[in-house]
């Protein structure tokens, strides 16, 4: 029989429980979580980038490295449990992300329930709107991806398991490279701004840095909007057909 848990132990279970409930009310234990899953979002993007490149070297190499991610693991994981464990998580990552942030904004608003006599500065004011109002934008973009790319739901020319026709099928669709590219732009954006305040919030940043990693994260902005760009560009101009 399994023995029954003893008064220290469920005494520590509560008090552990506390400290997690006490830290995600604080304002700093939501921002630690927002910049946490913020940086494993970020690390997918890069990694994601990275593979949507091999489109570059043609249709064998792109769909061949489409299967190897569906063999990761094996033979301890099945064919494709490695995909939806990183789904899993990223969904995860995605959900504390934005409550994270949806609670810090309204927290903020609670604050300073009257606006201020004077303005803010534009580029202030730029920032918080392009954080808040393009990554509500960014969210709806991730639903509408998966449902072209990975369902094909939405997708006028969808074939299971060939990544490459599927790519260069819908990328040849005008208002379809707009929507891409609208949102590559608010990504960049959102990680231009993101990048030094998650740096802070995780202790990275200090006043020796701070220029240092304004200028890194301005750059992985650029790398990561304009790797993606690429593809969606090259196809459209009939570069990659």
């Amino acid at each position: 029989m399994r023995a029954a848990p003893t008064v220290g132990r469920v005494a520590s279970d509560l008090a552990a429980r506390r400290r997690v409930r006490h830290f995600w009310a604080s304002t700093i234990g939501k921002k630690i979580v927002m910049a946490a899953s913020g940086a494993l979002l970020l690390a997918f993007v890069l990694a994601h980038m990275a593979g949507n490149l091999k489109t570059f070297l043609g249709a064998d190499e792109l769909n061949h490295y489409a299967h190897w991610l569906r063999t990761i693991g094996a033979p301890v994981l099945g064919q494709g449990w490695f995909l939806w464990i990183q789904r899993a998580v990223l969904f995860a990552a995605l959900v504390l992300h934005v409550t994270a942030a949806v609670q810090l904004t309204r927290r903020d608003r609670r604050a300073r329930p009257v606006r201020y006599v004077h303005r803010r500065p534009v580029r202030a004011g730029f920032a918080v709107h392009t954080m808040r109002w393009g990554g509500a934008a960014l969210a709806l973009f991730v639903v509408w991806h998966i449902l072209d790319f990975t369902v094909g739901a939405v997708h006028r020319d969808f074939v299971p398991g060939d990544p490459y026709h599927n790519l260069v099928a819908d990328f040849q669709v005008w208002w379809v490279n707009l929507i891409y590219l609208a949102a590559l732009a608010m990504l960049g954006l959102h990680i231009h701004h993101g990048f030094a305040s998650a740096a802070r919030t995780l202790g990275v940043a200090t006043a020796r840095r701070e220029r240092a990693i304004r200028i890194l994260g301005s750059t992985t902005a650029v790398v990561v909007a304009g790797g993606y760009a690429l593809v969606p560009v090259a196809i459209m101009t009939g570069l990659v057909h």
